[in-house]
């Protein structure tokens, strides 16, 4: 009888960390389609010209898009529900907020001269997004990685003049298409938790700008955040030339 006993212990356990882990799994899908939610909002914040508020919603989406891979990796959802492609979901939920939600912000909060300029983009994303080999190998972003959200975001709190928003937009719009590595800052092989916390206070930051920019214009906070992107970039050709000699 112990011999039954044990081994229907051990089914119970074993039963019931697949019960979790289910849960878990459902859960990061809820937190994946969260944005969907949250690129909604930001839309309808747009057309009622609350252009502030759509920038903070921007920013929560980059943050909830920033984790919820890692968390679907630790949990191992597609291992647990399988009949759900996560990789599928996170695409159309970032199409939405890296791509359309930002042209609509460029176009509505006039950073751009002509709704032309807000097409280049989302014409450019629609073959970055269906592209085969967007993630290449060694987990590297082939392309520019449609951050289109940032782009609009710095567009409007610099107040760039129509002119040069549309300039920006076009010459990042063709980058999509020039096949250059950028790294992916959750699977990057090092580094990655120095770039996460960088990217934790940039994030702080922006988001710092928008909600209080008399208090952060004086300190010039908006412009010292594009130190970031600029570190973004720089490890993005030296793990380029890192890999290319391993």
């Amino acid at each position: 009888m112990r011999p039954a006993t044990a081994r229907s212990d051990a089914e119970l356990e074993t039963h019931g960390t697949s019960g979790v882990r289910t849960l878990l799994a459902w859960g990061v899908h809820l937190l994946t389609a969260s944005g969907g939610v949250i690129g909604t909002l930001a839309l309808i914040a747009i057309a009622h010209e609350r252009f502030e508020f759509a920038a903070i919603l921007m920013l929560v989406a980059l943050v909830v898009d920033s984790f919820d891979g890692t968390l679907a990796r630790a949990v191992g959802v597609s291992q647990v529900l399988p009949s759900i492609d996560g990789r599928r979901l996170d695409d159309i939920v970032d199409f939405l907020n890296y791509v359309i939600v930002p042209a609509v912000f460029m176009l509505e909060a006039h950073c751009l001269p002509h709704w032309v300029f807000a097409a280049a983009p989302v014409l450019a994303s629609c073959y970055g997004f269906a592209q085969v080999a967007a993630k290449t190998d060694d987990d590297f972003f082939r392309g520019f990685p449609s951050y289109w959200n940032v782009v609009a975001i710095y567009l409007w709190g610099l107040g760039l003049a129509p002119a040069g928003g549309a300039a920006i937009v076009s010459f990042l719009s063709v980058m999509v298409f020039v096949p250059l590595r950028y790294a992916y800052p959750s699977k990057m092989p090092v580094l990655r938790g120095t770039t996460g916390f960088l990217g934790a206070l940039w994030s702080l930051a922006l988001a710092a700008c928008v909600l209080a920019p008399e208090r952060t214009s004086g300190l010039h906070l908006l412009e010292w955040s594009l130190a970031f992107p600029a570190y973004y970039l720089a490890l993005s050709f030296w793990l380029t030339r890192r890999a290319a000699r391993r």
